[in-house]
């Protein structure tokens, strides 16, 4: 046998490891594959139904690639390691459906809402973590629909707080997972995945609603995208075609009647079809029953996503212990500066109690030395006071004898004030009779004239020769009368002027005379109260001194008693 006559045989399979988020399949493939044939295995492996978000990417160059589902595996720039690692990732994250249902475009319950928010905002923060994520951290992001936010009267910072509860629950989980999740969430979703074209039915213009899913195809009224009229299951469609603009599904029952409907431009059937072909396609494989191979493969990404799911729990673990350590050292940390500053403050507090004793142990000494001093002018007040208490017993005495001159020197004035009302009555008694006296003067002298004037011809006639006499009766009544009547109011009017002098001079005396004892009497008085005051003051003073006692104000005796006799004093001037 010649030796170029063989020929080396070429593998007619090649082997890759395909990882996911959950765990690490290896699948035996035929070289004649293309990139969708591995792409198909690996989403019937996972039941990933919503395909076309995903991808697999591998790693060329230290750059990263997507592997091309038209070509085949081999011919793309894979690495030549056997086996050939994948990674199934996400390879469009889901912000068109993210913006379909925040344009409610696809209806979503608030409840779903909240949730898909919350591992939205996983994906795009992480982990959450209260000392950096503070609240107001999602003013910014548009998380719900505005429907939702209109349903229920709730503030922004109450909606964060919700979707903050639900985001604090997802911690560990990657951001890959949460967009995974993300979809896993939206594809249940009633609008999610649905394609919807505008149709008529039976050339009456009736506008009407087509939506094409991974379920099937459904008739919808224009305003209502939730609830179908009709719907057709891809298990029970039997023939769909289209001619021109008429559209044809014949349901696998055929006594069931076969629907038809018109579009409006020729493209749009044929768009509709390849949805319905692909959407179909993926169906019958989904319900087609896994080889062994994939069945085997399956129970592996089963066991080795339990696997990755044990490691994460103990990673999550150990991340926990980890931060509990680091919280503990962070508190042992602020325990001991705290203690170090209590014991700093005590080492203080410890200097300013020796600093505070030796104060207080000078002042001790200091008031024991004014204790002592105290106590010599306490006994030095003490022996003051005694003298004091002799003298005040004598300066009582006086005050005795000087209220008794004082009662005396009232009594005397109370005698003297009747004396001289008795005296002015008896002065206006005399006043009265004085005038009485001279209105009979002046009578008196007013009957002399006319007398004087009667008698002055009688004169005459004496130095004439003399008359005939006239009867002796009428001249004595006419001549003795009113001479004997002259001279005895003269002499009365003399009298009682001689007796009012004397008797004024005499009270001028007595007055003069009572004055100048009350001036006497006025002086001693000042001179005791100013005797009494200075006495006083310095008993208060060496009360004060030896006892702290605050000033009394100065006694005065008998104040009452000396304001009357001044004001009867003063009354008795007066007069």
């Amino acid at each position: 046998m010649s030796i170029l006559g063989l020929k080396k045989k070429q593998p007619k399979t090649f082997k890759v490891k395909v990882i996911t988020m959950d765990a690490e399949m290896e699948f035996s493939c035929e070289v004649k594959w293309k990139g969708k044939d591995l792409f198909d295995l690996v989403c019937r492996t996972v039941g990933l139904r919503e395909t076309w978000f995903f991808g697999l990417r591998y790693t060329v160059k230290d750059t990263y690639a997507w592997l091309k589902q038209e070509k085949r595996v081999l011919d793309q720039e894979v690495p030549k390691d056997s086996p050939i690692t994948f990674h199934f990732l996400a390879k469009f994250f889901p912000e068109k459906v993210k913006k379909q249902i925040l344009d409610e475009e696809i209806f979503c319950s608030p409840e779903a809402s909240v949730l898909l928010a919350s591992y939205a905002v996983q994906a795009k923060y992480g982990d959450y973590d209260p000392n950096f994520h503070k609240p107001g951290f999602l003013a910014q992001d548009e998380l719900l629909p505005k429907r939702v936010l209109m349903q229920y009267q709730m503030t922004a910072d109450m909606w964060e707080e919700k979707i903050t509860a639900w985001y604090a629950e997802h911690r560990g989980i990657a951001r890959d997972e949460a967009e995974m999740e993300y979809l896993k969430i939206a594809q249940d979703l009633e609008m999610y995945g649905v394609s919807y074209f505008a149709i008529t039915q039976n050339k009456r213009d009736t506008d009407l609603l087509l939506g094409v899913d991974a379920q099937g195809l459904h008739i919808y009224n224009p305003n209502s995208k939730l609830n179908p009229n009709k719907s057709f299951p891809w298990s029970g469609i039997r023939n769909i075609s289209y001619s021109e603009k008429e559209f044809t599904i014949k349901p696998l029952d055929k006594k069931k009647d076969v629907f038809k409907f018109y579009s409006s431009q020729l493209r749009v059937n044929k768009l509709i079809l390849q949805l319905c072909i692909g959407n179909h396609d993926l169906f019958m494989r989904r319900r087609k029953v896994d080889s062994i191979e994939v069945q085997q493969m399956k129970a592996q990404a089963k066991e080795e996503k339990a696997r990755k799911k044990m490691e994460r729990q103990i990673l999550a673990r150990e991340k926990q212990m980890r931060e509990e350590a680091e919280r503990a050292k962070e508190e042992m940390e602020r325990r001991l500066f705290q203690l170090q500053d209590e014991a700093r403050l005590a080492n203080d507090a410890l200097l300013r109690s020796e600093e505070t004793a030796d104060l207080l142990a000078e002042k001790a000494q200091i008031a024991e030395e004014e204790a002592k001093l105290l106590a010599h002018k306490a006994a030095e007040a003490e022996q003051d006071r005694q003298r004091l208490e002799v003298t005040a017993m004598k300066t009582k005495e006086e005050k005795r004898l000087m209220e008794q001159k004082m009662r005396e020197a009232e009594q005397l004035a109370v005698k003297l004030v009747e004396q001289s009302e008795r005296r002015l009555k008896e002065a206006d008694h005399l006043k009265q009779d004085l005038t009485e006296a001279k209105d009979a003067e002046r009578r008196a002298k007013q009957k002399l004239l006319e007398i004087t004037k009667t008698t002055y011809p009688l004169i005459a006639a004496y130095s004439a020769p003399p008359a005939p006499p006239a009867p002796p009766e009428a001249a004595d009544l006419s001549y003795d009368s009113a001479p004997s009547r002259l001279d005895f109011k003269d002499s009365d009017m003399k009298r009682l002027s001689m007796e009012i002098e004397r008797e004024r001079l005499e009270y001028m005396e007595k007055s003069k005379h009572l004055q100048d004892q009350l001036k006497e009497l006025k002086t001693e008085i000042e001179s005791l109260k100013l005797e009494e005051q200075q006495q006083q003051a310095g008993v208060y003073s060496l009360r004060n001194e030896a006892r702290g006692y605050v000033q009394e104000p100065a006694y005065a005796p008998h104040s009452n008693r000396n304001s009357a006799y001044m004001s009867q004093r003063a009354y008795f001037e007066e007069v």
